[in-house]
């Protein structure tokens, strides 16, 4: 008997020796996707461990069946219900996750359909479910051949026509009666790439004429003074001098963070809730890096890569482990003249770039974040200097993140003032303004200056 199974361990270690090229990636996107749907994890944190052994091809190609099945999560999850005679068993979860990754490659990716499907296949040998392969053949051919009647029928139901949850639909339409549909357009398709060039070593004109030397197209982005809009996507290594830190990667609406804040050489700034750190590089660049700015975040981790990203651009601040909602420790000691305040949200105008956050979210995350909001802002208040002034952001499109938490911190700090902001980007509010995500534009994002009296 054990040399009955030496024998079967040998023949499937051939057969997985033997998968197409691609099916280690199809593998890892159904493990991606299933560990955001299944799970609750976010695809920021499950993509960087899951493809840290592929190639920068491998990494591109996750990253699209992984983001792209998210996005089109519910017409996929319908179109397989309708090949399944059954729902497969909760043990399967993760195999039914790579029948989205194959169904998404089969009706929106340009792989040809000989290829996608067998190397769907032989991904499910990798996730451990050699048995269910024919099963995963099966579906997949069907598909193609049944291709035109599955799309229109799912096409006919109205509940899969937008691809986002209900509950946040309604907010939507309610918040945004004659915006919501071109909001939901918007999110649902891919993210353009923005560039912010770091004047400390060039102009935007100049870089683009870089970039026109490498064959990139590009255009400058309105309203923003660094931006620069990629003609269609590219990979950072190809990027004119990005290792040396010439350029980043921002949409345009955060840029506009930097602006908006107008911090002058000689300051003093605090960037609360500062990680990744594109605001925070993006302040330091602007003034050539001429003002004493200490950058905060409660998570380490994360708080690693802000320094990482200043030590790539050349930038220095004091970088420190805060919690903005408690302040402790020596950075409360200072008062500051410049405070970006960009605080935890709904990200609900960011979704186009991370499509996730349609599933993870929930209605009743929204009263939590308002507190925490609430908290943060009256914590961080007293750290602001006289006279100084105070940029409060998100990146959501909801008014209780957003016009309505700064009515009511107005409405109780006496000291404070509202100034308007100096930009013709997004649309004037009651309060601050609103960048709503547009197609092959800016993400959604909410800013609100606040001065302290300087008396």
């Amino acid at each position: 008997m054990h040399a009955i199974w030496m024998a079967l361990a040998l023949v499937e270690s051939a057969r997985t020796k033997a998968t197409p090229a691609g099916a280690q990636a199809r593998a890892t996107a159904a493990r991606a996707v299933y560990r955001v749907r299944d799970r609750g994890e976010s695809l920021t944190r499950v993509i960087p461990n899951a493809h840290s052994t592929e190639s920068s091809a491998d990494h591109a190609l996750i990253q699209e069946m992984s983001y792209g099945t998210l996005r089109l999560l519910p017409r996929l999850e319908a179109i397989s219900a309708r090949l399944l005679n059954r729902a497969l068993k909760h043990g399967d979860r993760d195999l039914d996750a790579l029948i989205l990754v194959g169904l998404y490659q089969l009706s929106a990716m340009s792989t040809p359909p000989h290829a996608a499907v067998s190397a769907t296949v032989d991904a499910a040998r990798l996730l451990g479910k050699a048995n269910k392969a024919p099963l995963v053949n099966a579906l997949l051919r069907r598909f193609q051949r049944e291709r035109e009647a599955l799309e229109a029928s799912v096409d006919r139901d109205p509940d899969l026509r937008w691809l986002f949850p209900a509950w946040l639909l309604n907010r939507l339409r309610t918040a945004w009666p004659d915006d919501w549909q071109r909001i939901v357009e918007a999110s649902n398709d891919r993210a353009p790439m923005s560039l912010r060039v770091n004047r400390m070593h060039l102009d935007p004109q100049q870089y683009a004429e870089r970039l026109a030397a490498s064959d990139i197209g590009s255009s400058p982005i309105p309203g923003c003074e660094a931006g620069l809009m990629l003609n269609r996507p590219r990979p950072t290594r190809e990027l004119p001098e990005f290792d040396r830190g010439w350029v980043s990667v921002q949409d345009a609406g955060a840029q506009l963070a930097a602006q908006l804040l107008d911090a002058q050489p000689g300051h003093r700034v605090l960037d609360a809730c500062a990680a990744p750190g594109g605001k925070t590089a993006a302040i330091l660049e602007r003034v050539d890096n001429q003002v004493e700015l200490t950058a905060i975040d409660q998570d380490p981790a994360r708080l690693a890569s802000v320094q990482t990203l200043l030590s790539r651009l050349g930038l220095s601040a004091e970088v420190a482990v805060g919690d903005a909602s408690a302040p402790s420790g020596d950075w409360t000691e200072r008062r500051y003249d410049r405070i970006l305040l960009d605080v935890p949200c709904s990200a609900t105008g960011v979704i186009r770039r991370h499509p996730d956050i349609k599933w993870l979210r929930r209605e009743s995350d929204i009263e939590t974040l308002r507190e925490t909001q609430r908290r943060i802002l009256d914590a961080i208040w007293p750290l602001l200097a006289p006279g100084g002034r105070l940029l409060y952001a998100t990146c959501s499109l909801l008014p209780e993140e957003n016009q309505s938490q700064v009515a009511a911190f107005l409405s109780r700090r006496p000291e404070a003032r509202e100034i308007a902001l100096e930009t013709p980007s997004g649309r004037a509010l009651q309060h601050g303004r609103q960048l709503l995500p547009t197609m092959g534009g800016n993400d959604g994002f909410y800013y609100a200056l606040i001065e302290k009296d300087a008396a």
